[in-house]
């Protein structure tokens, strides 16, 4: 049962991560250049959410959230800075299909147990 519920729970971050796929290979495609990088950066991103947080979460102290928020931070603004570098194709790529990927990645741990449930549902 355990194995069903982890399966299942990977259904959005399948369906985000087939899609960054394929848009990856289309901009390989049209600029003929193999994207090493930003393929390692997508791969190392689909293991990063598909961790879900256990229900029984250890209490952090300020400094040690505050800590946890800064390295959160970097990330986002990395990110933020990878995509103000894109080219237009890029980012209109990344408008068009935010319903798909902003979930994934800006959902809180509830709501990353709750895609478990969901996606079972729809299955």
């Amino acid at each position: 049962m355990e194995e069903e519920g982890k399966a299942s729970s990977s259904v959005p971050d399948t369906q985000l991560f087939a899609l960054l796929s394929n848009l990856l290979q289309q901009v390989e495609s049209l600029t003929n250049q193999e994207e090493v990088e930003l393929r390692a950066k997508i791969e190392a991103l689909g293991l990063e959410v598909s961790k879900v947080p256990s229900k029984s979460a250890q209490n952090l102290d300020e400094v040690e959230m505050a800590a946890e928020l800064d390295k959160v931070s970097a990330k986002l603004e990395n990110v933020g800075e990878m995509i103000s570098s894109a080219d237009e194709e890029v980012k209109s790529l990344l408008s068009e299909t935010a319903d798909v990927w902003m979930p994934v990645i800006t959902a809180t741990s509830e709501e990353r147990r709750n895609f478990t449930g969901s996606s079972s549902k729809t299955l």
